[in-house]
This record gives structure tokens, C-alpha cells and sequence, in this order.
């Protein structure tokens, strides 16, 4: 099975499960750190290299300060709770996204976090917080123009390869495959520039209730996708 190197996934439904429950909806963003946990897992048994996690929107601090609030605290408790399994398992930490708008204490566990996974050559994983595809390409527009004033580069017009070393995934291959969970079926302003050619698999199934057989059977769909990036399909086996 052609199994993908890099695997992103929209984490969408929480909310909706917790009211399905009868609960707040902060009680659904407690229920899918589990999913978080099984996926991270599943991914590294799979052999996939990297596994990104929109966490955090930017449009997401527009939510009630309640639930705002008590997600950067789960996310302060995850960190601290996970970061000796992610060791153990040989898993690195990295995180993307306007992280001066995270709370102090949430952005130095995780800056914590990300040191004491440095070393660790398994599976990569990184969380999108505080992030949106548009703020990407703009701050990487704004840091290049900063350098080019500064006389840091010499480089007068950009070309692709050159603006992706300013994006925030930068040196991190783009998505093979992007999940959806909860039906929804739009990639919410989510890596704009770097989605350009991966496959989108979309589930009915809400975050909370996405286990391990939910993330192999989107990679059994992956496998069975012929990905062409604008070639024929006869080319494309031709160079097989």
C-alpha cells in the first residue's frame, strides 16, 4: 500500500458531539484529545513521516471567551500530560501558526515541549494554533520583504521555492492527504499555498468518535487514488 509521507487533518465535530451528549461543548474538546492520542499512534505504526493537526484557527479566538479559554488550558494540559509519551515513542513536536497570541504560559510549554522532542527522529507532529493559510502567506510575503530591505537576501523576485522557505512549513513536505472529520466539506483557510495538489478525504465521522480504523480507512483511500500533479494518467505510470 502506498502509504502517504505527510498527513493533515481538520479535527471538526467536537462541538457538535458534546451537544449531542448533552454536555458543553468544551466536554467535546476533552473527548477528542483521545482521538488525538489513537491518530498520533496509528500514524506512527503506519510508517507516515509527518502528521499536521489544525488545533486552532485564527478565526477560532472570535468564539466565546469561555471556550477560548478553556481550550488554552486543555492545550496547556495536553502538552505537559503527553510530552514523556511523545519521547518515549520517538515522536518530535512542532508547532505553526501566530503563536504571539496564545497565552505566555501555553506558548513555553510548548516551546518546553518542542526541546525535549528535538531528538526524536520518529514521526513528526505539528500543531496548527493560532493559524490560518492567509496569515501564512502573508507573513511570508512581510519576512521576505523585511530581508530583501535589509540587504539579508539578494534574491529580487521570488520564485517557489524561495517563498516556500518563508512559510511556516517551511523544510516540511506538503500534506499527500488532508482529512475532513464531521462532514464538513472545505478546508477553512487552512494551508492555502500548501494544498495546492494534495488529495482531500472527507468523514461524517465527528472528532471524538474517530479511532484508528476511521485513519487507516482514509489511507486505504489514499492508496487507491492516482495522483497525477497535471500529467496523464499513461505518463504517469510510464514513469513507475
Amino acid at each position: 500500500m502506498t502509504t502517504p509521507t505527510h498527513v493533515s487533518i481538520i479535527m471538526d465535530g467536537n462541538g457538535r458531539w458534546a451537544q449531542l451528549h448533552g454536555k458543553e461543548r468544551l466536554y467535546g474538546h476533552k473527548a477528542g484529545a483521545e482521538s488525538v492520542r489513537m491518530t498520533v499512534r496509528t500514524a506512527a505504526e503506519k510508517g507516515v513521516k509527518y502528521l499536521s493537526l489544525f488545533a486552532f484557527s485564527s478565526e477560532n479566538w472570535h468564539r466565546p471567551k469561555t471556550e477560548v479559554d478553556g481550550l488554552m488550558e486543555l492545550l496547556a494540559q495536553a502538552v505537559v500530560e503527553e510530552t514523556p509519551a511523545l519521547v518515549k515513542n520517538n515522536v518530535r513536536l512542532r508547532y505553526i501558526g501566530a503563536l504571539s497570541h496564545l497565552p505566555p504560559h501555553v506558548c513555553a510549554l510548548l516551546e518546553c515541549s518542542v526541546r525535549e522532542t528535538a531528538e526524536c527522529t520518529g514521526l513528526t507532529v505539528i500543531l496548527a494554533l493560532s493559524y490560518s493559510g492567509t496569515w501564512d502567506i502573508l507573513q511570508a510575503i512581510n519576512r521576505y520583504t523585511r530581508d530583501l530591505l535589509a540587504n539579508k537576501t539578494d534574491d529580487q523576485v521570488l520564485d517557489i521555492a524561495l517563498f516556500e522557505s518563508y512559510l511556516s512549513t517551511a523544510g516540511i513536505p506538503p500534506p499527500d492527504l488532508l482529512i475532513r472529520t464531521s462532514g464538513e466539506k472545505r478546508i477553512s483557510n487552512y494551508m492555502l499555498w500548501q494544498l495546492a495538489y494534495t488529495e482531500l478525504y472527507f468523514t461524517q465521522t465527528l472528532w471524538p468518535d474517530f479511532r484508528s480504523e476511521d485513519f487507516i480507512k482514509a489511507l486505504d483511500e489514499y492508496a487507491r487514488r492516482e495522483r497525477r500533479f497535471g500529467k496523464t494518467g499513461t505518463q504517469c505510470k510510464n514513469n513507475e
